[in-house]
């Protein structure tokens, strides 16, 4: 595979990383370096893990997730982006979403790579050697979501407290996207 494949290839599966930091940019007010620090890890890390994993697997580990792989990143965008949007609307600074939390953002890190366990599986079709492309996919998601985040800080400063509220919306939007692609094209 040539290497202008794998920069759109991993353009295409950073998009998701990008728009779910540009929601946290905009949530995360305090300690944002160390947030942006975790998000740009864990989605690098998941983005080279779950291409390897695909590709490791092949088929089989595809057959089993591709039925409802689209439903679960939904769900949990949808969930996370509905919670986000909730607490923008609240007066209360209780129980916000914690991007602070590993767990909070291991979930998001699955939900958005997803997409990279089939990519994986193609590469092993097309019998791709698959190292270099994973770890330009993982590399593309740690730079992509720095951007985004921060993008979505710059956007937070201007528009103040209800910002989550948008970042909110960005989320459900991405699950909604997933969703989508996948009833049409299938």
């Amino acid at each position: 595979m040539d290497l202008i494949s794998v920069i759109a290839i991993t353009i295409s599966l950073g998009m998701d990383c990008f728009a779910v930091s540009i929601a946290a940019g905009i949530a995360v007010r305090e300690g944002r370096l160390s947030v942006i620090s975790r998000i740009a890890i864990l989605f690098g890390l998941f983005q080279f893990g779950m291409t390897l994993l695909g590709w490791t697997g092949g088929s089989l580990i595809f057959a089993w997730i591709e039925p409802f792989d689209h439903w679960v990143a939904a769900v949990l965008l949808g969930f996370i982006g509905g919670k986000m949007i909730q607490e923008g609307l609240s007066d209360s600074d209780e129980e916000r979403i914690d991007f602070y939390s590993v767990s909070v953002l291991l979930v998001l890190a699955v939900a958005t790579s997803i997409d990279a366990l089939a990519v994986g599986l193609s590469m092993a079709v097309l019998q791709v050697q698959i190292l270099f492309p994973a770890l330009i996919i993982g590399a593309g998601a740690v730079v992509m979501s720095g951007a985004g985040f921060w993008i979505g800080k710059r956007f937070g400063d201007h528009i103040g407290s209800k910002a989550e509220i948008l970042g909110g919306i960005v989320l459900i939007l991405i699950g909604l996207k997933i969703l989508t692609e996948h009833i049409i094209g299938g």
